[in-house]
């Protein structure tokens, strides 16, 4: 009897166990998460931007007044140079030359001018008490003219020469560095062809080419910032001062913004970027971390009125810094989720707070 007693106890037991391991644990609530939402913005900031190069506002070519052989050459580029300074010379022998033919002649013409001079002055002496005759008189008198013009033509022949001799020297008209070169010594150098290419000392400006298809958003005057390679944490303001009239074989117009501040610190040649910052108004954009894809389709997770998400398909414009613009999809009222937004699904529930984490209601129908 104890036996069977002790069996139906443990049958009771096993049962208890099995009806305890049959049962389902019971379901846990589903967290709601936070999620920062915005709305979009109205207006958005484009930045357009362009590689160039830092370079001289004035420049100018320096060449030689006459031809001839180059015999000196004082500087390269790179060099800086002062105003007078020499840079070359050419040889000096022909004009030497010339210059000596033009001396004799002037002190042969002066020569012949002095005996004119003197001999006009006997003759009027000699008028008055009829020694000569009125014609031989004329005579004399044209003689001396014709010794004046002669010394005259002579004078200028020599001056010529003599400007001839000191155009030998090539000198700089103004303060520098000399950016090309393109003589050597020995060769032969036409009178007006470039020697050397000088950058004036003062303001500089960066030079870039623009496609054809933007350069109508740029208008001298307009304002620019520009930065460079080199300081890169820096910023200087510019101003568009030209714009090419017409395009280079790329179709490129080449445009000029001069620098307004930090003249002493950029040097020439230095990478730069410029930029161009406007406003687009009536157009909505919102924070690059809201937009994500799926199969190429660019969409934003968009809050309903019950605190639930639906994703919106949306066309982009081009991408800014912080910012993208909407072209379509979306309404100025919509609340748009900020950051994170793989994580989500759709219909998920959420709880919508702002950026200063205060809770957002959406009005139905926004």
């Amino acid at each position: 009897m104890n036996l069977r007693n002790h069996v139906i106890v443990g049958l009771l037991l096993l049962s208890s166990v099995t009806l305890a391991a049959c049962q389902k644990e019971p379901t846990k609530t589903e967290e709601i998460p936070y999620v920062m939402v915005t709305q979009p913005s109205s207006n958005h900031l484009e930045q357009k931007s362009y590689a160039g190069e830092v370079q001289a506002k004035q420049q100018t070519a320096l060449a030689f007044r006459v031809g001839g052989q180059i015999m000196e050459r004082y500087v390269d580029v790179g060099d800086r140079v002062k105003v007078g300074q020499v840079l070359a010379k050419l040889d000096v022998q022909d004009a030497q030359l010339q210059l000596n033919a033009a001396k004799a002649q002037l002190d042969s013409a002066q020569a012949a001018a002095s005996i004119a001079t003197q001999e006009l002055q006997r003759y009027q002496q000699l008028l008055p008490v009829n020694v000569v005759s009125r014609s031989q008189f004329d005579a004399i008198k044209n003689q001396h003219q014709a010794a004046q013009a002669s010394l005259q033509q002579a004078r200028s022949s020599y001056e010529v020469a003599a400007n001839q001799t000191g155009y030998n020297r090539l000198i700089s008209n103004k303060n520098g560095v000399i950016t090309a070169r393109q003589i050597e010594t020995g060769q032969g150098n036409a009178a007006g062809q470039p020697a050397y290419q000088l950058a004036i000392d003062g303001e500089r400006e960066v030079v870039f080419g623009v496609p054809e298809q933007a350069v109508s958003s740029i208008k001298v005057g307009q304002t620019a910032w520009v930065t460079l390679w080199s300081q890169p944490e820096a910023r200087f303001a510019g101003k568009v001062r030209e714009v090419a009239p017409a395009a280079d074989q790329s179709r490129t117009f080449s445009v000029k913004v001069t620098l307004l501040e930090g003249q002493s610190s950029i040097q020439l040649g230095q990478s730069a970027r410029v930029f161009f910052v406007a406003p687009e108004h009536n157009l909505l954009s919102v924070p690059l971390s809201s937009v994500t894809a799926t199969d190429q389709q660019a969409y934003v997770w968009v809050v309903n009125a019950n605190q639930t998400l639906r994703k919106v398909p949306v066309t982009l414009g081009a991408y800014g810094q912080h910012q993208v613009p909407i072209l379509s999809g979306l309404k100025a009222t919509d609340w748009v989720v900020v950051g994170g937004v793989h994580l989500l699904r759709e219909q998920q529930k959420i709880h919508a707070v702002d950026r200063e984490n205060r809770a957002v209601t959406v009005k139905a129908g926004a």
